[in-house]
């Protein structure tokens, strides 16, 4: 069996605990045969968790000193706040999805997510890049799955002229990313018995 993959029996929700908050999150279908726990419900608003998941997660980058946080635009958002503020930072960068009118010039990068079908892509506005140029940068996600979106980011922080010091996420999910990651728990996807047999293929051919 692969890692962080369980059989699909119709099951409704996942059960999960971060930072010692249980929630039950619902599977919500993303691909034929390829359900995910969705964290929508409480990354966006449920702050006794993201209170408690970003408490944690400051603890784990505290000693690794970074002195800015990178994270995509928009689940995130509010979860990376709190663990800025927890570390004392006086900003933090968020990479939009779309080009707005007050951007003078930017990067661009196009990123791949399990729960978005279509293109996406990830934008450093020139103020935030010029704001990341000599600061210990960290990459912050709620969720990593196959890494796109992080992969994604790391290159606009290289491009912006760093190497980010580290990347982090609540959750690492399903069985694909194999970069370096800090999270705070595990998330499997569910898949039918055709689709967990093309994942195997798939995994052991990648």
């Amino acid at each position: 069996m692969l890692e962080r993959v369980e059989l699909y029996r119709g099951q409704r929700y996942h059960r999960v605990c971060v930072a010692g908050v249980i929630r039950n999150l619902p599977l919500v279908q993303v691909d034929e045969g390829l359900w995910i726990a969705s964290n929508a419900g409480i990354i966006f608003g449920d702050i006794e968790f993201i209170s408690a998941a970003a408490k944690a997660m400051a603890e784990k980058l505290r000693p690794l000193r970074p002195d800015i946080i990178i994270t995509p635009e928009a689940k995130a958002i509010a979860f990376a706040y709190e663990v800025a503020k927890l570390l004392d930072h006086r900003r933090l960068i968020v990479a939009r999805k779309s080009i707005k009118a007050y951007m003078r010039s930017y990067l661009v990068e196009e990123a791949r997510s399990i729960t978005t079908k279509e293109r996406q892509i990830m934008i450093l506005a020139r103020e935030d890049a010029e704001e990341i140029a000599g600061k210990r940068v960290c990459i912050l996600d709620d969720v990593v799955s196959t890494g796109g979106t992080m992969n994604a980011l790391e290159r606009l922080v290289e491009r912006a002229g760093e190497k980010p010091i580290c990347k982090a996420a609540i959750w690492i999910e399903g069985p694909w990313y194999r970069g370096d990651l800090i999270y705070l728990g595990e998330l499997p996807v569910f898949a039918t018995e055709d689709r967990l047999r093309a994942l195997e293929r798939a995994i052991t051919h990648s």
